[in-house]
């Protein structure tokens, strides 16, 4: 366990999480909504520090990333919890879990540079869940990661409050942020979020030079053509034209199994053409 950063101490030792914009309030012995931050006598305790649930090496295609470091890999690791309730969730078996409920390793920022020399590998991927709801395991395997001239690639919902993204921002080289929907209300009965932070987060790594790379996934029935052509024009009105984005096709997962069906080819085409008519100039089709 590590003492949690940016959360406020209350009456009867509730305590406010402060890291995102759901600001949970939790009481002594209880967790917020990501699970993996714990009220612990009036402390808000990180449950999974340096327990990561999944490492892996991946190609950072698969992030993914087709502009940073083509054809090189990446250690990958993820701890669990997320502060998102996708229903199409693909990770759900440790994004939607409880750390006890989960086997994991013992690693250490220290130990995880190691491992990544003994592996030969320079890019170091935080992934597979959100990993700013395993924030201060993030920050210091980042910090510990630059030291050792390793680069930081950051896979996100984007679902955090502005401080503590400006604190992590210029540790991240590269990022894929997760652009779910451009419907307030389609966020929120989909994801249990909200647009605007995301957006927000979008503009906070361009401002810090990350270099960003954005994914839409596709469900059938969730979005209007209409809908698809306002975010390629707020994409291009706020200067990421030229930012590679990623439209991603659905498989039926989770809670979205009955009555959906995986997106047709030809909605993801059409979704291209679109995207390249408003003036995006790097969109890629995922999951075909």
């Amino acid at each position: 366990m590590k003492q949690c950063l940016y959360y406020t101490l209350l009456d009867n030792q509730s305590v406010r999480c402060e890291l995102c914009p759901h600001r949970c309030l939790i009481k002594a012995g209880a967790t917020g909504l990501c699970r993996s931050r714990k009220n612990i006598d009036g402390q808000l305790m990180s449950m999974v520090y340096g327990q990561p649930c999944a490492l892996a090496i991946d190609p950072i295609e698969k992030k993914p990333l087709y502009g940073f470091h083509p054809g090189e890999q990446c250690l990958s690791l993820s701890c669990t919890g997320c502060n998102l309730r996708c229903k199409g969730c693909q990770n759900h078996d440790i994004s939607q879990a409880r750390p006890e409920e989960v086997d994991h390793y013992e690693l250490t920022p220290e130990a995880l540079i190691t491992l990544a020399r003994q592996h030969h590998q320079d890019i170091i991927a935080y992934t597979y869940t959100e990993p700013l709801t395993w924030y201060e395991y993030t920050l210091d395997c980042c910090q510990m990661a630059h030291q050792s001239s390793m680069k930081n690639v950051l896979v996100s919902a984007g679902y955090i409050n502005e401080q503590p993204l400006r604190q992590i921002a210029p540790l991240i080289d590269a990022a894929n942020i997760d652009l779910k929907y451009f419907n307030d209300q389609t966020y929120r009965q989909l994801s249990g979020a909200s647009l605007q932070p995301v957006l927000q987060a979008l503009q906070i790594l361009k401002e810090y030079g990350v270099w960003l790379e954005i994914t839409h996934l596709m469900i059938p029935g969730t979005e209007t053509e209409e809908e698809f052509r306002d975010m390629c024009q707020w994409l291009v009105e706020h200067g990421f034209a030229s930012t590679p984005l990623h439209l991603s096709r659905f498989f039926p997962r989770y809670h979205l199994t009955n009555g959906y069906q995986p997106t047709p080819l030809s909605t993801l085409q059409r979704a291209r053409q679109i995207a390249c008519e408003e003036g995006l100039t790097h969109v890629f089709l995922g999951n075909v």
